[in-house]
C-alpha cells in the first residue's frame, strides 16, 4: 500500500512539472530527405556497362554497342548480396563516361538495345529495379554527364539530350532515393568520330539550377549528389574514409561539381558553412571501380573493410561500396565473400550496448522530456540536453562491476544542427578520472576505437560546441579482436619480408599457388614472377586469417637508371621526377616483357599523376619499338597500381613516356614495374 502511495505521487509530481522548450536549432539544419537518407548508413554502388567488356576505367566512347554480352547476368544476385551483407540500397551506373546507357533510351542507339544480350530487347534498369524492389532495397541512379561519345558534347543541344534521358530514368521505374552525378566532365573523346578535346566550363554548362530542379519535379524525395550537392557531397576521396573533423555544412555556394581544389579545400566541411550538405563516403571493393580479372586476388580484405567502416559511418558520413560486377553479369565469388564478412562483423561487433545494463546520470538536464535516459533509449527521435548556456556538460554511466570495452558510439540529435567541436571519454579508476579516448565532430554517428579498457564507470564530457550538446543515443561496446594476415615487403634485391600482425602468431606461405604450408622463418629470395601466398595463424587456437595473396614479377637487383632510382626501389613512400617526362630503366638483361606497371606518386600532397602516356621497349637502348599508349583514367582520384599488357616482346631497356599529367608539373612515379611471360 505505502509502495503504491510513493509511486502514484511520482507519477501526480511528473505530470505537475512543466515541461520545457527544446533547444533552437542550430542552423543550417537537414532537410526531411536528409535526415531518411543518412539513417540508411550504408548501401552499395554497381559499376557495370561498357567498360565492363573494354576493360577500361574510363571508355573513350567508341566502342561498338555488339561488347556489351554478358552472359548470365542475375540482377537478383547482386540484390541478393547487397541485402545480406545488410545494405539499405544500390545505386547503378546507368550511364558511364563512354556514354553507353543500361536502358532502351529513345534518345542514342549507343544502348543495350543495340547489342546482342536479351537479343537487343533487354532493360537492365528495369531488371535492376525489380531486383531491388523484391530484395527491399532502395533504387539510386547514376547518370555521368561527361559523354564522350554524343556528337553534340559542349555544346546547348547536349543539355537537351542529357535531361531527356534523365526524365527517361526518373520517369519510368518507380521511386529513387539518390540520383549520383559524376564530377568528371570534359576532355578527350570520340564524340561521333570527332576524336578531340572538348573543354566545358564545369560551372555553367550544364546549368545546374535547371537540372536539379527537373529531377525535383520527377522525383521530389530523391537525394541529389555531386562535389557540390544540393543534397550530399563527395567525400573528397576513393578510399572510403572520412575525416577526424567531418561537418555537415557547407558553404555550397562556392563549390561546383569537378572543381580542381575541392578535396583540398572543401571535402571535410566547414563549421559556419551555409547549407546542410553532409559527406558520401566511396570506395571500391577492389582498386578499381570496373572488374579487371588481374584484380581478383586484391579485393579488400576484411580489416580493409572494417576499417573503412569506422572511418566513414563512425565520421559522420554515409558509406557507398562498389561492387566491379564480371563479364558474366554477377557479382564476384571473392567479393561476395568479402562483403558478407564485413556484414557478419559489423553485425557483431554492434550486438550489445554494454551501456543497456548500466545507470545514467547527467552533470544536468533541461527538463522533461530531455532527461540523460533518452541516451540509451534506442529511439533517434529522443534526446537529453541541457538548459542554454551549459556548453560544457557530461553524462556518466555506472555499470556497478567492472566491464571490458574498447568501442563508443554517439549520435546529435541533427534536425536540430551539429553542435559538438570536442568531447572526451573517461573512466574511473583509483587515482581519479582518467582520458580513454577524444573527439573532435559528431554529427549523424560518431564511433572513437581503442586499446581494451576495463571500468565499472565511465563518463562523456562535451567540451566544446556551437551550442549546448543535444545527444540522442550513446553506445559502449567490445568488438571482438580479427586475426590480420601478414604485412608484407619486398627489397630491390628481391628479397621478400613477412612480418606478423602480432608477435605471437605464426606465418605460413607458398610459392607455388597452393594453400599456404611452409612456416615463414627467414627473409625469402624471390627473383622470378610467381603467386606468393600467406596466413597468419594461432598456435594457441589453431584459427587462421585471411589470406594475402600478391602477385610478383622480377626483381629489380639488376635495374638501374639514371637520376631515378626511387621510381625502381621498391618503396612506394619514395618518388622520382621524369625530366623531359620521360621514365628509362635498364632492366640489366634481356626479359620477354609483356606489360608494365606504374604506381603514382603517393605523398600526401602528390603531383605530376600520368595521364596520358606511350610505352617504349628496346633491346640494345638505340633501336625503340612503340608497345603501348594510352590514359590513366581517373587517376587524380584514384591513384591506384596500374597495369597494362601488350603483345609479348623481348626487351632489356623500357621508357614510360608522359605525354600529359592531371595537374600540368613534371611526371612523377613512386614506382615502375614490368609484367613477364617468365
Amino acid at each position: 500500500m505505502q509502495k503504491s502511495f510513493w509511486l502514484g505521487l511520482l507519477l501526480l509530481l511528473s505530470f505537475c512539472t512543466e515541461k520545457v522548450d527544446p533547444p533552437t536549432p542550430v542552423y543550417p539544419i537537414p532537410s526531411e530527405r536528409q535526415i531518411k537518407w543518412q539513417k540508411l548508413e550504408y548501401y552499395g554502388f554497381i559499376h557495370f556497362n561498357m567498360n565492363t567488356f573494354s576493360d577500361r576505367e574510363w571508355g573513350f566512347g567508341d566502342e561498338s554497342p555488339e561488347k556489351f554480352n554478358p552472359t548470365d547476368l542475375d540482377a537478383r544476385q547482386w540484390a541478393r548480396v547487397a541485402s545480406e551483407a545488410g545494405m539499405k540500397g544500390l545505386i547503378i551506373t546507368a550511364k558511364h563516361h563512354d556514354g553507353f546507357v543500361l536502358w532502351p533510351s529513345a534518345y542514342t542507339e549507343h544502348s543495350v538495345k543495340n547489342s546482342p544480350w536479351r537479343d537487343g530487347k533487354g532493360d537492365l534498369i528495369q531488371e535492376f529495379v525489380e531486383a531491388c524492389r523484391e530484395y527491399g532495397l532502395k533504387v539510386g541512379i547514376y547518370y555521368s554527364p561527361w559523354d564522350r561519345n554524343h556528337p553534340d558534347y559542349g555544346q546547348p543541344e547536349y543539355i537537351t539530350y542529357m535531361r531527356n534521358q534523365l526524365t527517361e530514368l526518373l520517369t519510368n521505374y518507380g521511386d529513387v532515393f539518390e540520383v549520383w552525378f559524376d564530377g568528371a566532365n570534359g576532355g578527350d573523346g570520340w564524340y561521333g568520330g570527332a576524336n578531340e578535346t572538348r573543354k566545358v566550363d564545369k560551372l555553367s554548362y550544364y546549368d545546374w539550377p535547371n537540372t536539379h530542379a527537373l529531377v525535383r519535379e520527377l522525383q521530389r524525395n530523391a537525394m541529389l549528389f555531386s562535389d557540390a550537392g544540393p543534397d550530399v557531397r563527395w567525400v573528397g576521396n576513393e578510399h572510403g574514409f572520412a575525416y577526424e573533423t567531418t561537418w555537415s555544412n557547407l558553404y555550397r555556394d562556392s563549390v561546383y561539381a569537378g572543381m580542381p581544389e575541392y578535396a583540398e579545400k572543401w571535402a571535410t566541411g566547414q563549421e559556419d558553412g551555409t547549407h546542410w550538405v553532409p559527406a558520401e563516403s566511396d570506395v571500391s571493393i577492389r582498386p578499381g571501380w570496373y572488374y579487371h580479372a588481374y584484380e581478383d586476388h586484391k579485393v579488400k580484405t576484411l580489416d580493409q573493410l572494417v576499417e573503412i567502416y569506422y572511418k566513414s559511418i563512425g565520421r559522420n558520413s554515409s558509406l557507398l561500396i562498389n561492387f566491379p560486377v564480371d563479364r558474366r553479369g554477377l557479382i564476384h565469388e571473392k567479393d561476395e565473400a568479402a562483403i558478407l564478412a564485413l556484414g557478419k562483423k559489423i553485425e557483431q561487433d554492434f550486438e550489445f550496448n554494454l551501456l543497456g545494463e548500466s545507470e545514467v546520470s547527467a552533470s544536468s538536464e533541461r527538463g522533461r522530456g530531455f532527461e540523460a535516459q533518452h541516451v540509451l533509449d534506442k529511439e533517434y527521435e529522443s534526446y537529453w540536453t541541457v538548459p542554454d548556456g551549459e556548453f560544457e556538460a557530461s553524462l556518466t554511466f555506472d555499470f556497478g562491476v567492472e566491464t571490458s570495452f574498447n568501442c563508443l558510439l554517439v549520435q546529435e540529435f541533427t534536425p536540430l544542427g551539429q553542435r559538438v567541436k570536442s568531447f572526451v571519454l573517461e573512466k574511473e579508476s583509483e587515482e581519479g578520472w582518467q582520458k580513454i579516448a577524444e573527439g573532435t565532430t559528431i554529427g549523424y554517428k560518431r564511433i572513437l576505437q581503442f586499446s581494451d579498457q576495463k571500468a565499472s564507470k565511465v563518463r562523456i564530457r562535451f567540451l566544446d560546441g556551437k551550442d549546448i550538446p543535444v545527444i540522442s543515443e550513446v553506445g559502449l561496446y567490445q568488438a571482438a579482436p580479427m586475426l590480420l594476415p601478414p604485412k608484407f615487403t619486398r627489397e630491390k634485391s628481391g628479397l621478400v619480408r613477412l612480418a606478423p600482425a602480432d608477435r605471437d602468431l605464426e606465418v605460413y606461405y607458398s610459392l607455388d599457388g597452393s594453400e599456404p604450408s611452409m612456416l615463414y622463418e627467414n627473409p625469402i629470395p624471390i627473383n622470378t614472377a610467381l603467386t606468393l601466398r600467406a596466413l597468419s595463424k594461432d598456435p594457441k587456437t589453431g584459427k587462421s586469417s585471411e589470406e594475402l595473396q600478391v602477385q610478383l614479377d622480377i626483381s629489380k637487383e639488376k635495374w638501374s637508371s639514371e637520376n631515378l632510382l626511387e621510381a625502381i626501389d621498391e618503396n612506394p613512400g619514395s618518388y622520382a621526377t621524369a625530366d623531359p617526362n620521360i621514365f628509362q630503366i635498364d632492366l640489366g638483361e634481356l626479359h620477354a616483357l609483356s606489360g608494365f606497371t606504374y604506381l603514382p606518386m603517393q605523398a600526401r600532397y602528390p603531383s605530376g599523376f600520368i595521364q596520358n602516356y606511350e610505352f617504349e621497349v628496346s633491346a640494345d637502348g638505340e633501336n625503340w619499338q612503340a608497345v603501348a599508349k594510352g590514359e590513366f583514367s581517373n587517376i587524380a582520384n584514384n591513384p591506384i597500381l596500374q597495369e597494362v599488357r601488350f603483345e609479348a616482346t623481348p626487351a632489356r631497356y623500357i621508357r614510360l613516356i608522359s605525354r600529359q599529367t592531371t595537374d600540368g608539373n613534371a611526371a612523377t612515379a613512386a614506382e615502375v614495374g614490368v609484367l613477364t611471360n617468365e
